[in-house]
């Protein structure tokens, strides 16, 4: 969400200037890329990008091709073909041995849904959504309908007014992304179209919220920020929970542990980290939070401080389920032999992102796998009427 949320500050600028833009987007990968298919990039008549759909093989060409987007204001499909060992043709040097498809759009003020409006849409709120952008490998001289459908959960659907018809089989589809929460890719056929639809999940920006607003804190939440993430700091401390003590975008509340869940909304993106260095109030806290079922809870401390807790709670007749297990992490953050604040906040950050992505931490050379189940950008065929 990081990414687009900075191409949607970048085209606000660009639209107070003038300035006529496209947007470049990944829509589907075979094989190995640096990027995969949901990267984005704001490309600007004047040459500033903002945003990446590459490690920067590709954005030289792309700037070239968004150039005479802007000017036809038409949409093209550009293919990135580096399977060919001698990659050096296309003059990009990717050496990433992967098929890429790269949607480019112009951005038409004149459109009631550009596609930035729609990704302005979906980024108002927390609210899950799945965003569908269509385009044709096989009529690439076609039309490309690219941006066009908006679905946020429990939200009626937000669509082009003159989108393809082949939207009206897409709700299935749709609502499979919703309970799965991942993307896909269908290939509808029909005989008068051949269009492959990107049906992509987009969860809300991950919520850390800190109980704690000690010094060691500070790094953390500069990190989550570069992250993209959206930070609460919360301390019953006045002297610590001062919003100048943090960088502008962290939300910083003075509250205790039995006012924490009564502020801030909790959902399936939102994780606490429990580093107040006061035993209470992480106690307190930590018995308000286990009958939410959050994801995940990291704590601060020794082994034996959880040992401690699991005790208590034991006295006071409460009872850790599975799930309570599985999400409470403690001691907090991965074993990379953390010392400094800093580094024990990229031990805790890489943990997270590990839970929340549902991986195991091993170092990727030991995989005997790829990086990317090649199984998520496979495209399902379909035949409709």
């Amino acid at each position: 969400m990081k990414e687009i949320n900075d191409i949607i500050r970048a085209y606000e600028q660009a639209q107070q200037q003038g300035l006529q833009t496209a947007l470049a987007t990944v829509v589907h990968v075979e094989g190995s890329s640096y990027r995969r298919p949901g990267a984005r990039m704001l490309i600007e008549e004047n040459g500033k990008l903002t945003g990446a759909i590459s490690g920067g093989c590709l954005e030289g060409d792309a700037l070239r091709k968004a150039l005479l987007v802007m000017q036809q204001r038409r949409a093209m499909l550009v293919t990135y073909d580096t399977m060919d060992e001698d990659d050096a043709k296309f003059g990009v040097g990717l050496g990433c041995n992967g098929i890429i498809q790269v949607l480019i759009e112009p951005i038409l003020e004149e459109e009631e849904l550009h596609p930035i409006r729609i990704l302005q849409m979906l980024a108002a709120d927390r609210t899950p959504a799945v965003l569908v952008t269509l385009f044709s490998i096989a009529d690439r001289k076609n039309a490309q309908p690219g941006t066009c459908i908006l679905q946020k959960k429990d939200v009626p659907v937000i669509k082009k007014k003159d989108s393809h018809p082949l939207q009206d089989y897409l709700s299935a589809d749709i609502g499979a992304s919703f309970e799965t929460r991942s993307s896909s890719f269908k290939n509808y056929i029909a005989e008068n179209f051949n269009l492959t639809a990107f049906i992509e999940f987009v969860p809300p920006p991950v919520s850390l919220i800190i109980a704690g607003a000690g010094n060691d804190v500070v790094p953390l939440v500069n990190m989550a920020d570069i992250l993209g993430w959206q930070t609460t700091v919360i301390d019953g401390r006045p002297a610590y929970a001062k919003p100048e003590r943090f960088i502008i975008s962290c939300n910083v509340l003075l509250l205790n542990a039995g006012e924490i869940l009564q502020k801030i909304p909790v959902d399936e993106q939102t994780v606490f980290l429990l580093m107040t260095h006061n035993y209470n109030y992480d106690f307190e806290l930590l018995k308000y939070l286990l009958p939410q079922n959050v994801v995940y809870v990291g704590i601060l401390g020794p082994k034996k401080k959880w040992e401690r807790i699991i005790q208590e709670l034991k006295e006071q007749g409460i009872a850790l389920s599975a799930d309570n297990l599985a999400a409470i992490h403690s001691p907090v953050g991965l074993d990379i032999g953390a010392e400094t604040p800093e580094e024990i906040a990229l031990s805790i950050l890489a943990e997270i992102k590990t839970a929340l992505a549902k991986r195991t931490a091993v170092q990727l050379k030991d995989k005997p796998l790829p990086i990317h189940e090649q199984d998520d950008t496979l495209i399902r065929k379909i035949s409709v009427s």
